[in-house]
């Protein structure tokens, strides 16, 4: 069995070790390809102030793609013994190169390197993340576009209140996003610093050198203050849960709008059939069980930055082992919320809205609004216009005027959609994706 890197004379209990390693060697896997990202950084950066040789650089490099290609092809694995990708790592390092792999940990802790590879897999993540939303923003204004004319109910407290349109309702969705790729932004922003060379929280003597490191990696800037870099862990997490959290409450409204609409009380959008189940019993169900799960999935992602706050709030500086937790919620969180947004995307692009729903009487009183202010802008005070409508209603008079003419921004006959989407690309265009992936295809092109 493999020794810890920390290991001296002592045994560790097995049971101390299965209960402090948790999950580490299966989440690890996740981040497996971004330590190497980072070992082919910081070991250019080591030869460069004379702790490695040119050759031993070129050794490491070598086999620290060979690992990539590993992992690439789904063969790497964390063995039995080994605590983590990083120990996994310098262990196959130090098997193929002898004392040239044990070189390689020079100038960094565990600590700095988890960082780095945390930032790395969320860097990535949130770029999977905003294509999704943008897929979905799209989705959204085209049916929005689509049925600009179609009118719907409008609610306030379930009840049936004014004129909408499903335009109205499509684009309403888009603009949320659009909101939330804001949030992915500053996320994107934060977890885009290098907390390379803080070492374990307080730097090191070795003359590193953190801007190499950090032009290499394709970072937009480091996380200056090395104490800082190591408090930013946890921190960074719940800030980027907090982005995710925003689009998952998009999509759970979405979703429990879909279920609503789509019942047999509302009939005012039908599910495609592949999307929907049936009853054991009642053969004329068909359930929207996709949505249902999709709400509940993006309720509880709504739950994540909670979660990773009340493990790492409390924590005074300096490094915990408490944070390790923060891995088994965060990692996994990506992908159901991938997962979410590409089945939302897949039904938004197939939903079929009902174009007759106004002819149902039960809907007429939502014309209202639009008599009364046919009244007042014929000269009538609008006060004695709502009474008038009012009277009209309870005696069984009112005959609604269907016939909705709105032209202010954002209205039902003006959706804006033009200036949503550009607001939504303005935002997702100065993302600066491509940077970070230039930056690691030149790592493992070097």
């Amino acid at each position: 069995m493999a020794k810890k890197l920390w290991e001296k004379n002592i045994d560790v209990n097995p049971e101390i070790e299965r209960f402090t390693v948790g999950r580490d060697r299966e989440l690890d896997l996740l981040l497996a390809r971004y330590d190497i990202l980072g070992s082919i950084a910081h070991s250019t950066m080591l030869e460069s102030i004379g702790m490695l040789t040119r050759d031993e650089m070129t050794a490491l490099h070598e086999e620290l793609r060979n690992i990539y290609g590993i992992i690439e092809e789904g063969k790497f694995i964390i063995e039995e013994g080994v605590e983590d990708v990083h120990s996994q790592v310098e262990l196959m390092l130090t098997r193929k190169l002898g004392d040239t792999g044990k070189k390689i940990h020079s100038g960094r802790s565990r600590n700095d390197q988890v960082l780095v590879d945390l930032k790395l897999f969320t860097r990535h993540e949130l770029k999977g993340v905003c294509e999704n939303v943008k897929e979905l923003f799209d989705a959204l204004i085209e049916q929005s576009d689509r049925h600009k004319d179609v009118l719907m109910p409008g609610y306030t407290h379930l009840q049936v209140a004014m004129p909408s349109s499903f335009g109205l309702w499509f684009g309403a969705y888009a603009e949320s996003l659009a909101d939330d790729m804001l949030f992915l932004q500053a996320a994107y922003r934060m977890c885009n610093r290098n907390p390379l060379g803080s070492a374990a929280g307080y730097g090191s003597s070795f003359p590193l050198n953190r801007t190499m490191t950090t032009e290499l990696l394709g970072f937009e800037s480091m996380n200056y203050n090395v104490v800082y870099a190591q408090m930013g862990r946890g921190k960074c997490e719940r800030n980027v849960a907090y982005a995710l959290a925003s689009v998952a409450g998009t999509l759970a409204k979405l979703a429990f709008d879909a279920c609503m609409f789509n019942s047999q009380n509302f009939g005012f959008v039908k599910l495609p059939a592949e999307c929907t189940t049936g009853s054991s019993i009642m053969p004329h169900k068909k359930n929207p069980d996709v949505f249902e799960l999709l709400r509940a999935k993006c309720n509880r992602l709504q739950a994540l930055p909670t979660d990773i706050m009340l493990i790492m709030n409390n924590l005074p500086v300096g490094y915990f082992r408490d944070l390790q937790i923060i891995k088994e919620l965060f990692l996994p969180a990506f992908e159901a919320l991938n997962d979410c947004l590409q089945m939302a995307t897949y039904i938004i692009k197939r939903i079929e809205a009902n174009r007759d729903i106004l002819s149902d009487s039960r809907y007429d009183a939502m014309f209202s609004v639009e008599e009364v202010n046919r009244l007042a802008a014929e000269g009538m005070p609008f006060r004695d216009a709502y009474k008038k409508v009012g009277l009209d209603i309870e005696a069984g008079t009112f005959t609604p005027n269907k016939d909705v003419h709105h032209t202010h921004e954002g209205s039902i006959g003006n959706l804006c959609n033009k200036e949503i989407t550009a607001l939504m690309e303005g935002i997702y265009s100065n993302m600066e994706f491509e940077k970070a992936t230039e930056a690691e295809r030149a790592l493992l092109n070097r």
